[in-house]
This record gives C-alpha cells, sequence and structure tokens, in this order.
C-alpha cells in the first residue's frame, strides 16, 4: 500500500465486478450489515430530539470547520500547556517520517496500535516495518485482518468480511507467529475466539513501552482527546505504555468540552446501536508520576495530507464533518453487494467514495471512478449523523471528472482537465443543455421520439451499452407531457 492507495487495485467497477461473484463474501456482509443497520434504527428511535442533535452536530462541524486556523491553534497552546509535543504533517510521509523518529528515540521496536483510521491512511504500519519496528494491531477485527495478512473492509468492523470459520482458521494458523499461539482445539464460537484474542494481546499490553493512537475528537479548549471504543484494548494502549503517539487529522477538532455531548450521543447509536461506547478514554495532557495512568510523554501529530484542499471546496467540504460512524454503509445497496476492497481505500462506501477522491485527487483511475460507486439513493444522507449530503457530493466529484474544471491540489489552485473514458458523457450533457434552453428544439424532438417510440431498441449502443446491459430503458410515452397538458388545460388556461 502507498499511502491510502491500495497498490494494484483496479478501478471500482472492475473491483466490484469481482466481489459480486463471490457468494461467501456477500453473505456474510449482508448478514453484518442488515443486523447493524435494524439495531441501529432502533437506538436512534429511542431518542425524541434525534433530528435536534444531529442539526446541532451538523452546525459545531461546520462552525469548526470555518474557523479552523482559530481552533487549530488554540489546541496547540493547550495541548503544549497540559504536557504534550505538538507536530505538524503536511502530508503522509511527513507524518510517518514523524512518528518513526519519535518511536526510535525512545529505543523500542515494538508499539502497540489502537484502532485508527488516520494510520491506516498514512501507511503508517508499513513505515514503521521497513524501519525495523513492529506494531501490532489490538482491536480485535484488525487483530483478524492484520494476522490474515488482509485490509480492512469497513470502518466500524474491519473484518466484516470474515466468518466465524473463517477467523478460527487465521488465529490457528497465525498467531504464534506473532506472539502467543491459539489454543489447542480452538472453535469458532465467539467467547473462545474473543478469550484467544485476550491471551495474544495481554502479553503485547504489558510488555510495550509505546503505543499509538488516534482520536474520535480533539477538545480545542482543554488540549484533551477522546477515544472510544467497545473493547477496552484501547484504554488499555492509551493508559499501559510510557509514550503516547496520537496522529489525528485536522478535522476531528471540536471547539469546547460541551460540544462533547452531542457526539457522544449520536458517535455510538449511529455505530454500534449503543447509548454510549462502553469505554470513552479521555486524556490531557501526561503523567507526572510513575504510579498515575497513563503516559509520560505525549505527542499528538495534527495530519492534513489533502484535508485543506477538500476544505477549500464549498461543496465537498461537508465530507470533513464526518465522525467515522459507519451508518452510511451498512445502509448502502451498492457497498453490501461489492465490499470494502472493492473501494481501493482505507475509506470504503458512501463516505469513501466523496473523502478518498478528495483526499487523494481524482487522477487514478481507482479515484476517478469512485463517485460513481452509488446508485444515489439517499440512504446514506438519512442515516447520516451530522447530515453530510453524500449525493450531493458524489454529483459535485462527477463533475468535476467529466467536465475538470477549477479545485485546489497541494495549497495551489489549479485547473483539472477532464478525465479520459468520459467523451460521450460530456457530449451528451452538452446536448442537453442546448436542448433544454431551446424550448422548440426540445418539444420537436419530444415529439420525434414519441412518434417513432415502437422503433427504439431495448439496449443503448456504444459505450451506454454497459449503463442498460443492468437496466431497463425507460419507454417513451405515446405523447410528450407539454402536447399532453395543451390538450388537456389549454382551453381552461384560455379562459374558454
Amino acid at each position: 500500500m502507498s499511502g491510502s492507495t491500495f497498490v494494484g487495485m483496479p478501478s471500482f467497477p472492475k473491483a466490484a465486478h469481482e466481489a459480486v461473484g463471490n457468494t461467501t463474501l456477500r453473505a456474510n456482509l449482508r448478514h453484518a450489515t442488515h443486523t447493524i443497520r435494524d439495531k441501529r434504527a432502533k437506538a436512534v428511535a429511542e431518542l425524541d430530539d434525534w433530528a435536534h442533535l444531529r442539526e446541532a452536530g451538523k452546525q459545531i462541524k461546520d462552525h469548526t470547520l470555518r474557523h479552523l486556523d482559530t481552533y487549530l491553534v488554540q489546541l496547540e497552546e493547550t495541548v503544549t500547556a497540559a504536557g504534550g509535543i505538538v507536530h505538524w504533517a503536511a502530508d503522509a510521509d511527513e507524518a510517518n517520517r514523524i512518528v518513526t523518529r519519535l518511536v526510535k528515540e525512545t529505543g523500542e521496536t515494538e508499539v502497540v496500535k489502537v484502532k485508527s483510521m488516520a494510520t491506516q491512511e498514512i501507511g503508517l504500519n508499513e513505515a514503521l516495518e521497513a524501519e525495523g519496528i513492529h506494531a501490532y494491531e489490538t482491536d480485535l477485527a484488525e487483530l483478524i485482518v492484520q494476522l490474515g495478512h488482509d485490509r480492512p473492509s469497513h470502518i466500524l468492523v474491519p473484518a466484516i468480511h470474515r466468518n466465524r470459520g473463517e477467523i478460527r482458521d487465521i488465529f490457528a494458523k497465525e498467531m504464534g507467529a506473532w506472539g502467543r499461539p491459539a489454543p489447542e482445539g480452538l472453535t469458532d464460537t465467539p467467547a473462545e475466539l474473543a478469550e484467544a484474542a485476550r491471551l495474544h494481546l495481554r502479553e503485547k499490553f504489558l510488555r510495550a513501552k509505546v503505543g499509538i493512537s488516534g482520536a474520535n475528537f480533539m477538545v480545542a479548549e482543554t488540549g484533551t482527546l477522546v477515544v472510544v471504543e467497545s473493547e477496552g484494548n484501547g484504554r488499555m494502549c492509551l493508559t499501559l505504555p510510557e509514550t503516547l503517539i496520537s496522529v489525528v487529522g485536522i478535522e476531528k477538532i471540536v471547539p469546547t468540552w460541551r460540544d462533547l455531548e452531542v457526539f457522544l450521543q449520536t458517535l455510538p447509536r449511529s455505530s454500534t446501536a449503543e447509548r454510549m461506547n462502553p469505554y470513552t478514554s479521555m486524556w490531557t495532557g501526561t503523567t507526572d508520576t510513575e504510579t498515575a495512568d497513563g503516559p509520560r510523554a505525549f505527542h499528538l501529530v495534527l495530519l492534513d495530507n489533502g484535508r485543506t484542499d477538500t476544505l477549500a471546496d464549498e461543496v465537498g467540504r461537508q465530507a470533513l464533518r464526518c465522525i467515522r460512524c459507519s451508518a452510511c454503509l451498512n445502509v448502502c445497496p451498492v457497498y453490501e453487494r461489492a465490499g470494502g476492497h472493492a473501494y481501493g481505500s482505507v475509506y470504503p462506501g458512501p463516505i469513501g467514495a466523496i473523502l478518498s477522491p478528495q483526499l487523494r485527487g481524482t487522477a487514478s483511475e481507482i479515484d476517478a471512478s469512485l463517485p460513481y460507486a452509488s446508485s444515489l439513493c439517499g440512504a446514506c444522507y438519512e442515516v447520516c449523523p451530522v447530515a453530510i449530503d453524500i449525493p450531493e457530493v458524489l454529483v459535485h466529484l462527477r463533475e468535476r471528472i467529466v467536465q475538470g474544471g477549477p479545485a485546489t491540489r497541494h495549497g495551489n489552485r489549479v485547473v483539472l482537465k477532464p478525465a479520459k473514458g468520459h467523451a460521450a458523457e460530456r457530449a451528451a450533457m452538452r446536448a442537453a443543455a442546448w436542448a433544454f434552453t431551446h424550448p422548440g428544439a426540445l418539444r420537436a424532438g419530444q415529439r420525434v421520439a414519441s412518434r417513432t417510440r415502437r422503433f427504439h431498441p431495448r439496449t443503448l449502443p456504444g459505450p451506454g451499452r454497459a449503463w442498460s446491459a443492468t437496466r431497463d430503458l425507460p419507454l417513451v410515452p405515446a405523447e410528450p407531457f407539454r402536447d399532453w397538458w395543451q390538450r388537456t388545460h389549454g382551453d381552461k388556461e384560455s379562459g374558454k
């Protein structure tokens, strides 16, 4: 993996075409996503003020993004005052260099990690491995992915594409090479699998001197970082190591402690369908005694990596509201059938389809295809706890890919060229635009289409065949709407 792109991945249509043929994958995804979405709906229905919480979360995020420069400076001041050290990383390479250097300065060659999308985005594990440092994932699902030499396929449940039998086989085969082996006669019951992981990880927790995390939120007012999780592994990683390094995207900031009230209600209900997270860990700075919980050295790496470029896009910037709940994945009919690997990014599903092309640009075949990985049904927008209008951003990015135009890349204003392979689409859109601005031509075209409807093909020719191969072409009505309206209402409008 290079940065946040899975090297060698084809475009989404090609990867999805292969994925939908995997019946085991589709069964795993269908069972998991339907179970999570049903539980979420019940948890959300318990709150009479859910719509107000959703709007409050949106307003807090939008306000913060408008004043991001101010709050980031405030955060640096409060973290530093509490005993932490703040580092700024413009891109993935710089962030990896900073973290690698910090680990090397401790003299350690092993680190334990809390589940973190940001560190996956920058390829931190691979960067550490290249320098002889072993990073051990401690989240159960991330452990399964790591032991299986696999890739995450879901934001909340990275191993959602695996069933219990597959997990048992991975544990039995791989655990011994990474540490404590799996117990003899391990079965696929959840309790036994969880116990095997617990015993395997316990020795990692007790031995590690360095922990690496991300953060769900950063509070500018106090310099506090927040991690929410369900297993307790995060609590172990955040309190036992002597040195803690947190890599966090700059958009994860909230202005005040009080703002957390909104997100600590909406995030657990939208992600795990829980009323509150079993473990909510908060830390401010460092501890000054050997007997107290928490790190004696704390480093915060603030990651840009395309976020300020995204912020410059008035339509696309709403993707930065995302709190990584994964609700959009669990209701998306495309994700349910294609799975997360088809997106070629650590951010799969609807949010990945709008976030990855903005963070990475649309120059690659993968990223140029992601805004099309959607049916535009709108289910993702309906469940988003911060009201990100994902369909709106998808259409916006499609226009950018087809037409080109102004954008911001690496802090510079550039003009993107239209992507290859969309000439027919551009021609069709230009023809439609011309027709809609010339009513006479539009009316004549509608009448011709209606009178020749019996000769219309059932599939489109040329590039259009890819669209009509899986869809029925809509039938042209026997009479244009304009003619019908004139025939049925014309006399009334003229006063006769």
